[in-house]
C-alpha cells in the first residue's frame, strides 16, 4: 500500500491524514468497536491539520455514504444472484446482511472520501 502513498486512494483506504498521510484520523483503528467507529482526533499530531473544518462538516459524508452503500449492495447482488444463483428472497437477505456487516466500513470510507474532496496531499508536510 506504500506504493500508493501520496494519492487520495491511499488516504481513503487507510483513513490517514489527507495532508501528510502519516497517521490515522481515527482514535481507534478497529471500525468494529462500535462506540468508537466515528471518533476522530481533533488534529493530526504530525502536520497539525484540523480535520473538522467547520461545525457539522461531516454531514456531507451522508451523501457519500448513500453512494458507497449502493456500491456495496450492487456488489452483494451481483455475487449472490448472478454468480451464486440465489433466488430473489435470498439475494435480498444477502444484500441486507452485507449492508449491516459492512456498516462501520461504509461510514469510515464515506468520511474519508468526503474529507479528501476538500484537503490535498502536501509532500512538504509529510516530510517534516
Amino acid at each position: 500500500m506504500n506504493l500508493l502513498k501520496g494519492t487520495k486512494i491511499y488516504s481513503i483506504f487507510t483513513g490517514s491524514c489527507p495532508v501528510c498521510q502519516s497517521e490515522s484520523m481515527y482514535k481507534e483503528s478497529n471500525p468494529y468497536k462500535l462506540g468508537e467507529t466515528l471518533k476522530m482526533n481533533e488534529r493530526c499530531s504530525h502536520c497539525n491539520t484540523k480535520y473538522k473544518i467547520e461545525p457539522s462538516f461531516f454531514y456531507g459524508a451522508m451523501y457519500v455514504s448513500y453512494a458507497v452503500g449502493i456500491a456495496f449492495a450492487v456488489a452483494a447482488f451481483a455475487i449472490s444472484n448472478l454468480i451464486l444463483g440465489f433466488n430473489l428472497m435470498n439475494t435480498f437477505l444477502s444484500i441486507v446482511a452485507t449492508l449491516v456487516v459492512f456498516l462501520p466500513i461504509i461510514l469510515r470510507l464515506s468520511r474519508n472520501i468526503w474529507i479528501n474532496f476538500f484537503m490535498h496531499y502536501n509532500k512538504e508536510k509529510s516530510l517534516s
